[in-house]
């Protein structure tokens, strides 16, 4: 069992909601590599989970879209490191960013519209373009 994952003040997932297994890495390494299971898959079952509201899944969901499945359950992977200890806590580490990151809902954009300067310069100087390219063309003779 692990420890629980404390996100912010008021989030915490428990650690029970948490499962991880070693598996053999891939890449160079040698024949260590072979030998020892020092990759970490870190499974989290989202629809299940009693720690995370409603719209905290909804956008846990859009946001890593590609890591669940069909069941609700949130897979993190980590072997960047040698050794299973420091895999397992970047994988807690990877699972709290997105955790963070979906806590709050995005910002709502404000529309804005450009000034009347700002839309008069872009007109003066696309009638000057237009002016520059005229005068390239080839100049017909009235015969």
């Amino acid at each position: 069992m692990l420890a629980d994952l404390h996100i912010d003040g008021w989030l915490t997932v428990p650690g029970c909601d948490l499962e991880f297994f070693a598996v053999r890495a891939s890449g160079p390494g040698g024949q260590n590599v072979n030998k020892t299971a020092t990759k970490v898959v870190l499974r989290f079952d989202v629809a299940a989970s009693h720690a995370l509201n409603a719209g905290i899944k909804a956008r846990l969901r859009a946001l890593a879209a590609g890591r669940i499945d069909r069941q609700g359950v949130l897979t993190i992977t980590s072997q960047h490191s040698r050794y299973q200890a420091q895999n397992l806590a970047d994988a807690r580490r990877k699972l709290a960013t997105l955790l963070r990151a979906a806590m709050y809902p995005p910002k709502r954009r404000v529309p804005t519209r450009p000034s009347k300067r700002v839309v008069r310069r872009r007109l003066k100087n696309k009638r000057h373009n237009a002016d520059k390219k005229r005068l390239r063309r080839a100049v017909r003779s009235a015969d």
